[in-house]
């Protein structure tokens, strides 16, 4: 434990942390890994790593891009990748590879745990079989798995078992591909309606920052007076290069390309960094504030790692 944050007094902090400690496994939050991989490798190749043995991620969807740096940079090739999926609520995690049993894709969370029965259903509470994507639910229950919410029961039966009776609904959305690994995209409530095309603001960002001058992407809904939901986007650059509209319209052929002709993103914001706890995750309902035109409606932010940042994004905040 350490106070402060991973870049201070340099980006090698934690690196020089493993080394001094010995630490054989290590866990973080994608959003760390993407901020400490645009400062560079020498950070991390400037220390000792030789202890490491399993390395961690979790809190959210990694991208394949993030995957691959922590794997060949920070784990040298040679260190198991586990890419967890888990709630507060399970108690404890419930998919994710076995080091080193499961063989691991950047980006996966593979399979579940012994004991835990995830299944995947469509809106209308159908449930998928084989390949799909749709709504993450855990049919059975298991011992960690959290009884009710404190002082308030109703609440805790309407969120996570009126929408499909029976069934734990996890509120996030998933993908199972044919060998039956399984792909996190994100809370379902992080899914944008763009003129009837539902997409997942997670698929946004791992685009963006696949980009080599992108060093994080911070992606979230606005209302739009003709789309309904519009798609805004927070752009952090790699050190060194600088913002311009032509690359604005770069990122959003990317996105086509990737994606599809219906994702365009309709407001980019150049940043110099995204509201982080001192975890290192982003507090997205700031961005979805900012995005909103309610700037001043943003709550506590006590938590930030650098509360300077939200000033910084709410005086350069767009509008349509």
């Amino acid at each position: 434990m350490f106070e402060s944050i991973p870049t201070y007094p340099d980006a090698g902090r934690y690196w020089d942390m493993v080394a001094r400690h010995g630490i054989t496994i290590f866990y973080t939050a994608p959003t760390a890994i993407r901020a400490l991989a645009a400062q560079g490798d020498d950070f991390v190749n400037a220390h000792d790593r030789s202890s490491l043995r399993v390395l961690g991620t979790v809190g959210e969807p990694i991208n394949p891009d993030a995957w691959d740096w922590y794997y060949d940079v920070v784990g040298s090739g040679r260190c198991n990748i586990v890419d967890t999926w888990w709630q507060t609520e399970t108690g404890g995690i419930c998919i994710t590879p076995i080091a080193p049993a499961t063989p691991t894709i950047g980006g996966s969370a593979t399979l579940p745990m012994p004991g835990i029965l995830p299944l995947l259903n469509d809106a209308d509470g159908n449930r998928i079989e084989g390949e799909g994507e749709g709504l993450l639910c855990i049919e059975r229950p298991w011992p960690g798995q959290a009884r009710t919410v404190w002082g308030d029961h109703p609440r805790f039966v309407s969120t996570y078992f009126e929408h499909f009776p029976g069934l734990y609904f996890t509120g996030d959305g998933c993908r199972r591909d044919g060998r039956g690994y399984h792909w996190i995209t994100g809370r379902v409530d992080d899914v944008i309606n763009v003129s009837g095309h539902r997409m997942g603001t997670a698929e946004f960002e791992s685009v963006l920052v696949s980009h080599d001058s992108v060093a994080e992407a911070g992606v979230v809904g606005f209302p739009h007076p003709i789309k309904g939901s519009g798609v805004y986007s927070y752009i952090v650059l790699q050190p060194g290069k600088e913002w311009s509209l032509d690359f604005a319209t770069e990122l959003n052929q990317l996105c086509r390309k990737q994606i599809g002709a219906h994702a365009k993103i309709d407001l980019f914001q150049h940043v110099p960094g995204l509201p982080k706890t001192r975890s290192g995750k982003v507090m997205r309902r700031i961005l979805r504030k900012v995005a909103e035109g309610e700037p001043d409606a943003l709550g506590d932010i006590s938590t930030l790692a650098d509360p300077s940042v939200v000033e910084a994004i709410k005086s350069g905040a767009q509008s349509l």
